[in-house]
């Protein structure tokens, strides 16, 4: 494991301002070592963060049992290594064993799901917990919510799941979800890549996405909207070569308009626990969709990196509604209205250019460039 001296110069390396997982990762490679990266850095004059910072960000995490993982220690999960802008840093609150069980799934959908759906869900997650298949989803409301529920569920009220916040893991958010967050401390696992302290921001949802499908050997779609968060994570699972299973519904719901998306493209259709421990049983490493005609164009056009603020790691990357941008603020609304893309597209886009930097939000829903870069 590693000393608290080198924890501190992750934590400060990981948090220092235009340091996202990738180059996190080239300056390693070019360094040698972190505590290296950070004298380099500083040579050349770049802001870090404190080691007084880290210390206070290592004792308050032991003051609440939070785990700080690092990418080289031993208990790190090995699925997530896989991924190109795999976080340096976890924090982990709970049962750590349940990093190295397999195998697992991921199930995900509306936060304003139908009480039908969240009633399936909940049956399906009991179902493989009993199985001792490991449930992973991200705590939100609706769908993930039932999905923990029916895993804590089981095994006589002692059953174990895994929940990835994209806030930090001292947050509880939502709030009305404490009582499960607690519950879940216990008997299951907590994880996040935010530092402590982190409150729910819209671009840490799509990267939590990547880390909720890399963790599991398939993804699990109940109801979602066609362009929802959660077929954000399918896409990332699709990347990563896992198995698609989705619930199908009713065509005259929007909520099942993702799900029967995917089982259009190829996707294995689910009604009960079985259907996905057949596959799961069954199947080798690749996934069951070669393509999704939906996802054609890339959500995310560049790995979640902030590399642009990286002076050694320039980037010439830029997205279709930075054309319509400038240092004024413009409704994002009539930004949509004129660039004639879906809004969907126009929303992912400004996620990618907020984590990087190259734009600010302003009152009244505008956005400008960010005139300081």
């Amino acid at each position: 494991m590693a000393s608290p001296q080198e924890i501190y110069d992750w934590l400060r390396l990981v948090n220092t301002d235009g340091i996202g997982a990738i180059t996190f990762a080239k300056l390693i490679r070019n360094y040698g070592s972190v505590a290296e990266a950070l004298k380099i850095l500083e040579k050349n004059g770049r802001k870090l963060p404190t080691q007084t910072w880290a210390e206070t960000e290592f004792l308050n995490a032991e003051r609440q049992n939070i785990k700080i993982i690092l990418k080289c220690d031993n208990i790190y999960p090995q699925n997530l290594l896989a991924l190109r802008d795999a976080p340096p840093i976890l924090y982990a609150k709970g049962n750590l064993n349940l990093l190295s069980l397999a195998p697992t799934v991921a199930i995900v959908g509306s936060r304003n799901a139908s009480l039908n759906a969240r009633q399936i869900t909940t049956k399906i997650a009991f179902d493989l917990t009993e199985k001792h298949i490991l449930v992973i989803s991200g705590m939100a409301r609706g769908i993930d919510s039932s999905a923990h529920l029916g895993a804590l569920e089981a095994l006589d009220n002692c059953g174990p799941t895994i929940a990835v916040l994209g806030t930090g893991v001292d947050i509880i958010y939502p709030p009305e979800n404490s009582d499960l967050y607690h519950r879940i401390s216990e008997q299951g696992l907590i994880l996040s890549e935010m530092p402590l302290g982190n409150s729910a921001l819209g671009s840490s949802f799509p990267r939590r996405n990547r880390i909720i499908s890399a963790l599991s050997n398939g993804v699990l779609v109940s109801e979602a909207s066609e362009k929802s968060g959660s077929l954000i994570t399918a896409n990332f699972a699709i990347k990563q070569q896992k198995q698609i299973f989705a619930i199908p519904g009713s065509p005259s719901d929007p909520r099942s308009a993702g799900p029967n998306k995917l089982l259009r493209a190829g996707a294995h259709m689910v009604e009960t626990a079985d259907d996905i421990i057949q596959v799961i049983n069954t199947s080798s490493q690749n996934n069951s969709l070669k393509e999704l005609p939906l996802f054609s164009d890339d959500l995310f056009t560049m790995p979640l990196d902030n590399s642009s603020k990286t002076t050694n790691i320039p980037t010439d990357r830029k997205l279709e509604i930075e054309e319509f941008l400038s240092t004024d603020a413009v409704n994002i609304d009539e930004l949509i209205r004129v660039s004639g893309l879906d809004t969907a597209t126009v929303m992912m886009q400004i996620v990618d250019l907020e984590m990087e930097g190259r734009i600010i939000r302003m009152p009244g829903n505008k956005i400008a460039l960010n005139g300081k870069k």
